[in-house]
């Protein structure tokens, strides 16, 4: 044992961390992350009580302003958190608000019935990972100020700085730099984020306000969950109109909404689920609810209706093509999440609440619109039969050595050897050329190479028998062998990492584009179970030859380059890298198909309803609307420098 191994454990080494400590040493454990998702969790804390008050009546419109200093202030017209001195501490109750956690008026049933921020931790976690925070209360006629610094340090008390007609809160705050490794708050995020907000709270306004580039918008829905479904699904394909129920229960007090609609050409189920206004994006009680409802609904109208011909219809068939959005307001005394970050529902009430409500609304709108009920059992069964007929191709194919002569196979796929398919890695590499370095390069035992013979289809805009006749889709296809669609088998896949690698201009980035698209219709659980990565090969190549001797380093940006050159030192030249192509064998190797030091982008999605209406803007039939996102979103003005070489 080393001399300096301490081998006492006394109670001198237990520390308590006071006040708002615990949450700048173990940021993740508050707000999940400290990237980009952390980040803007710190504004949801802050808006979360915004909304809480115009949950319960209060205000009807909140503002929030991206800052030009980088902070960002969220502004409503409620109440106004209290600035009377707390009994128990005897400090302004403000202050408690953004000092102490699960502190707040969310706790108490008679100040909010449901509320968004209930579980949570608060502004004390925003206040706690700020360099700075702002705060102004607007009530009883009087302006009411305080301001934190440094982490949560009060550095001005509560004080009356005016007077005002107004009433509400103000919130500013700046991330602090050392916890956040990137604090820039993005403009979509925060966008989409308060559209959500807006479709969920009828009659609310929700405005978004950059001063940088003097962007505004503003969101204001009068019918709710109706106009969420009609924008989620505007380039779909709607199979009905779109249904739309709610009810509170008499027991439990827990109000239900619930708008749902078929689409299709569509073979993904898209569920969003909410509680008190926060988006539950793992699930829980309510979506289990649901999905049963549902499921019991339609089978027993098929089973009375001699529909279904004997044949009970599986969740997975009857949930194809829906797009549905449930949104639950919970009382305090019931309200259960699991995880410091509310991602999921755990009030076991909401199981049978949930279930009953969705099967009995579901069930005499069934029967009152006969016409529509006949057509989705029957889109039902030609699920069904496909995921048969899917299943028992498998079955052969595992019993019959022999290839299936209906697949298409492609005489460019170099494979892997092993059958150790977990750990085997597909990379489909832009062109020939490239694809014929990657061999050279790759490790024959784990990586197999697949060459794309020009652009994949855009398969957001045909049909999917088209889709599978183009030769370059069904080859990747059939060499992924998941099968795709409600066919689709994550058990069946051959590779545990995709990885997409592209040229670094705009072709191959639209390659990537297209291929991306291609996954999130049709084969989404790769993206969500983390299989699809992007290869990031270096943009630059900094070396220098001195007899026999090179000297090289690689860079991914304009930064690192300045760094790689400084390293190198006098007498160095670049290769700016605009194609793989441009790469030999050995350098592909070890900067883009290494394990030990390759860089891979996974790609996930963070925000469903983001990453949906994106793919619908962007790739979908409508230019207008794909025009008007390159307008806003584009700045034409930047140029990609080329840099051939310098001495």
């Amino acid at each position: 044992m080393s001399d300096n191994k301490k081998t006492t454990y006394t109670a001198d080494d237990i520390h308590v961390m006071k006040g708002l400590d615990g949450v700048r040493k173990r940021p993740a454990m508050y707000i999940g992350s400290t990237n980009s998702q952390g980040l803007h969790h710190l504004v949801w804390e802050v808006i979360d009580n915004s909304v809480d008050e115009a949950l319960s009546g209060y205000g009807d419109k909140i503002t929030v302003t991206m800052h030009n200093d980088g902070s960002v202030s969220v502004l409503d017209e409620g109440r106004g958190i209290p600035v009377g001195i707390n009994k128990e501490t005897g400090r302004p109750a403000v202050e408690i608000v953004f000092t102490e956690l699960h502190a707040g008026g969310k706790f108490n049933s008679v100040a909010y019935k449901s509320a968004a921020g209930l579980h949570g931790v608060g502004a004390s976690v925003t206040n706690a990972l700020s360099e700075w925070i702002d705060i102004n209360v607007y009530k009883d006629g009087n302006v009411y100020h305080l301001r934190f610094e440094n982490g949560g340090k009060l550095v001005v008390p509560l004080e009356i700085i005016g007077q005002t007609k107004k009433h509400g809160t103000y919130v500013r705050f700046k991330p602090d730099s050392t916890i956040f490794p990137n604090i820039e708050f993005k403009w979509d995020t925060i966008a989409s984020r308060l559209q959500e907000s807006a479709f969920l709270m009828k009659g609310v306004e929700f405005v978004l306000f950059d001063e940088k580039t003097e962007q505004s918008v503003s969101f204001l829905y009068h019918n709710g969950l109706i106009e969420y479904i009609s924008y989620v699904n505007t380039n779909k394909n709607p199979m009905c109109e779109i249904i739309y129920f709610n009810d509170t229960d008499s027991d439990t007090q827990i109000d239900i909404e619930v708008a749902l609609q078929y689409c299709n050409d569509d073979y993904n189920e898209t569920i969003y689920s909410y509680v008190n206004n926060l988006r539950t994006r793992d699930g829980g009680t309510h979506e289990t609810g649901f999905r049963l409802g549902l499921t019991k609904a339609v089978n027993d109208f098929a089973e009375n209706f001699k529909l279904a011909k004997g044949k009970k219809l599986e969740g997975n068939d009857i949930r194809e093509g829906l797009t549905a959005v449930i949104s639950l307001k919970i009382p305090e005394k019931i309200l259960e999440f699991e995880g410091q970050t509310k991602g999921k529902l755990g009030t076991p009430q909401a199981t049978s609440v949930v279930s009953n409500f969705i099967y009995n609304k579901l069930t005499y709108y069934l029967t009152e619109n006969k016409e529509f009920t006949i057509n989705l059992i029957n889109k039902c069964l030609a699920s069904q039969a496909a995921r048969i007929a899917a299943r028992k191709a498998k079955e052969e194919a595992r019993t019959n050595k022999k290839p299936r002569q209906d697949l298409i196979l492609s005489d460019k796929l170099t494979p892997a050897l092993s059958k150790e398919y977990e750990k085997n890695e597909l990379f489909i590499v832009e062109g020939d050329s490239a694809g014929g370095t990657a061999k050279k390069g790759r490790d024959r035992m784990h990586q197999a190479i697949l060459p794309l013979r020009g652009k994949p289809l855009n398969t957001d805009s045909i049909p999917v028998e088209k889709m599978v006749q183009n030769e370059e889709i069904a080859t990747i296809i059939n060499t992924i062998g998941s099968g795709y669609g409600q066919g689709f088998d994550l058990e069946d896949l051959k590779y545990g990492k995709i990885i997409i690698m592209t040229d670094a201009d705009t072709d191959g980035a639209h390659i990537q584009t297209l291929l991306l698209t291609f996954f999130y219709h049709y084969m989404r659980p790769l993206i969500t179970n983390g299989h699809i990565y992007i290869a990031a090969p270096p943009l630059y190549r900094v070396y220098k030859e001195e007899g026999n001797k090179v000297t090289q380093e690689y860079a991914w940006d304009d930064i690192e380059l300045e760094k790689a050159k400084a390293k190198i030192g006098s007498g160095y030249k670049i290769n700016r890298y605009k194609g793989l192509g441009e790469m030999n064998a050995v350098q592909l190797k070890e900067t883009t198909m290494d394990p030990k030091t390759r860089v891979l982008i996974q790609v996930g999605i963070d925000d469903p309803f983001l990453a949906e209406r994106r793919v619908n803007v962007l790739m979908g039939k409508d230019t207008s609307l794909r025009r008007a996102w390159v307008e806003e979103n584009v700045d034409f003005g930047k140029v990609d420098t080329f840099i051939k070489e310098v001495k």
